[in-house]
């Protein structure tokens, strides 16, 4: 039998010698350590070139009780802030050395990745779209899985979760409205299924209500999802009564375009006769095109503090649930005229 080395697989420990460097070296560059001296990585890196090394995951997965892999659960990818959020959690993973496992599913049936869960296939979900009929995932949160929710939350499940405030966010547009002295007050809204959603049309109604300008409810639409179709198909409605809003509050950007498009299609003037306002600050708000005031989301922080509390539940070095709510920020632009809160 032919004992030639040469024909053994490559280990980390042939890829330390020939580059020099101890064996927790050559495992800290193939994780994304950035604990490495470049030039160390560098040269580590040329020999795995040269030597064509390819690290046998599953093995080290048998050895470490971990995958490397982080399930992320989205649904709604039509919606650019779920595309957005995911190019971000991505960027989190890889700079933590984890890699991302994307699941586009329908928000109430997240089976597949709760079943991947239970079978050690990824160490951990972080999941962006949860609501209370997320019966497969909170299943895997009560067998003590490492899930953490972001952006939409689920009050009473026992797993780390993080959003931003929606409540206070939704305030501070019925703050800026009334402020501004905006007369006829529009609202666009869905179904409260999603913490998010529920929060944010809850607030803006509350608020009003408490600043002595309750919601007239003939100038409320209720969309059944969120589209550009659905936004300009409301916005259409509310514009053709006898007399239409002078402000529309659109609980999320989408259906805010949708209604900036149906105002143009209408020749009504944008922010001359009627103010518009989103929520959540997805790239295209800021496009000269819709040029939309709304409500952002600190999708960047938000990322980074889902990825710590997802690896400290995937390491055990956590034991207390956390519960992270992060600011939001009221970015006003030509929708509203530019008009500032202090004036």
């Amino acid at each position: 039998m032919n004992t030639n080395s040469s024909y053994l697989p490559l280990t980390s420990k042939d890829i330390a010698k020939a580059a020099k460097v101890s064996q927790a070296t050559v495992s800290r560059v193939l994780s994304g350590n950035t604990n490495v001296q470049p030039e160390t990585r560098e040269r580590v890196l040329a020999v795995i070139r040269e030597m064509k090394y390819r690290p046998n995951g599953m093995a080290r997965a048998m050895r470490t009780n971990r995958t490397g892999n982080i399930g992320v659960v989205v649904s709604r990818l039509a919606n650019p802030l779920y595309p957005e959020m995911l190019q971000i959690l991505g960027q989190e993973l890889t700079e933590a050395g984890l890699r991302m496992v994307v699941w586009n599913t329908d928000e109430t049936d997240e089976g597949a990745a709760a079943s991947a869960v239970r079978e050690s296939l990824v160490d951990g979900v972080i999941m962006t779209t949860a609501t209370s009929l997320s019966t497969p995932l909170y299943e895997a949160v009560m067998m003590n899985a490492p899930v953490v929710l972001i952006h939409r939350v689920v009050e009473g499940w026992p797993c780390d979760q993080v959003s931003s405030d929606n409540t206070q966010g939704a305030i501070s547009v019925a703050d800026y409205v009334v402020k501004a002295g905006r007369k006829r007050i529009g609202l666009i809204e869905g179904a409260p299924l999603a913490s998010t959603i529920r929060d944010r049309q809850s607030a803006f109604r509350s608020r009003l209500t408490e600043l002595g300008r309750p919601l007239d409810p003939s100038l409320v639409i209720r969309v059944d999802s969120f589209s550009h179709k659905t936004g300009f198909d409301a916005a259409s409605y509310l514009l053709d009564l006898a007399q239409p809003p002078d402000v529309m509050f659109c609980v999320n950007d989408v259906i805010a375009l949708g209604a900036r498009d149906a105002a143009r299609a209408r020749g009504v003037d944008v922010p001359g006769q009627l103010w518009l306002i989103g929520y959540d600050d997805i790239e295209m708000a800021a496009w000269p095109a819709f040029d939309l005031t709304t409500v952002r989301q600190p999708l960047k922080r938000m990322a980074h503090e889902a990825v710590a509390l997802l690896r400290d539940r995937v390491s055990g070095a956590s034991l207390d649930h956390s519960t992270v709510c992060l600011p939001t920020e009221l970015v006003i632009r030509g929708s509203t005229a530019g008009h500032r809160m202090d004036r």
